[in-house]
């Protein structure tokens, strides 16, 4: 029996067995709280967008995500407007959502499982773990299988290439950055970059023109994401001393992507490999 089919079987049982959901056909009834878009995201390419009965600010796919009630956002949980949706699952976000607000829904009695996407495989991991806790088992393993599937290709695809010094100008008032120990810095190693300020002791540290002078990128990456605060533009063009700068060598990427634990965040990766490619 080969790999994949072990995989396929062990996935199988372990979702129909958790909660019967699947098997007395009671997922179909279940009502569930999303706190943060890219659980909304895994939830819909399992199969339990339906039973999403609400959401959070930034929630825009699928295009149907749009269309659920907001219970908050980044700066907190809107407890009573919650409580309202009579939730029989609530999913937060351990790293995004506020602590004091997982503690009270837990104290009023929800059931709340917690999202806490560390690695980009654990994307594949959360997409089964979500089919356990709703029983949506059919698409699943499916969808767990073809990110692993894509994400082992691009690793294959770009390992090899010449590495280049880029800069991630996450944000630019005031002007931050991250380190090694972040996400995007582990989709940037996917397509051979070399994060010049990975070695920070901050995950996301403030940093100044002086520090990107001194770490010399040789390409500078901006991410644009759709956001009532557009992120303001830097005028680089007055420090040709950067190697960047001097050859032109600027990208934008698509946040909205790649800054979400989703599996379109691979798209975003794939998009993000081809434009550094133009600059090796």
């Amino acid at each position: 029996m080969n790999n994949f089919l072990k995989l396929f079987i062990v996935a199988l049982v372990l979702c129909a067995s958790v909660g019967s959901f699947a098997n007395q056909e009671k997922h179909s009834e279940l009502r569930i709280v999303a706190l943060a878009p890219h659980i909304v995201e895994n939830l819909y390419d399992i199969g339990a967008g339906d039973n999403i009965v609400g959401a959070v600010e930034y929630s825009d796919y699928p295009e149907a995500a749009l269309s659920i009630p907001r219970v908050g956002g980044y700066h907190g949980i809107q407890v009573e407007k919650l409580l309202e949706l009579q939730p029989d699952l609530v999913i937060a976000w351990q790293s995004g959502n506020q602590a004091s607000d997982i503690a009270r829904l837990k104290q009023l009695g929800l059931k709340v499982i917690l999202s806490n996407p560390k690695n980009i495989e654990d994307v594949a991991n959360e997409l089964r773990y979500f089919c356990k806790e709703t029983g949506y088992f059919k698409m699943a393993e499916s969808v767990a299988l073809a990110f692993e599937d894509k994400l082992r290709v691009l690793r294959q695809e770009n390992g090899n290439k010449a590495q280049i010094a880029v800069f991630y100008q996450l944000w630019s008032e005031p002007m931050m950055t991250i380190n090694n120990t972040t996400w995007i810095h582990q989709l940037v190693e996917v397509c051979s970059g070399k994060n010049v300020f990975g070695e920070n002791p901050t995950p996301y540290p403030k940093i100044g023109i002086e520090n990107v002078i001194v770490a010399q990128p040789e390409l500078i990456i901006i991410p644009d994401e759709k956001s009532d605060r557009p992120q303001p533009k830097i005028d680089w063009q007055k420090w040709p001393e950067i190697p960047a700068v001097k050859d032109n060598q600027f990208i934008q990427v698509n946040a909205d992507l790649l800054h979400r634990f989703s599996s379109r965040m691979l798209d975003g990766v794939d998009d993000m490999c081809a434009k550094m490619d133009a600059f090796r």
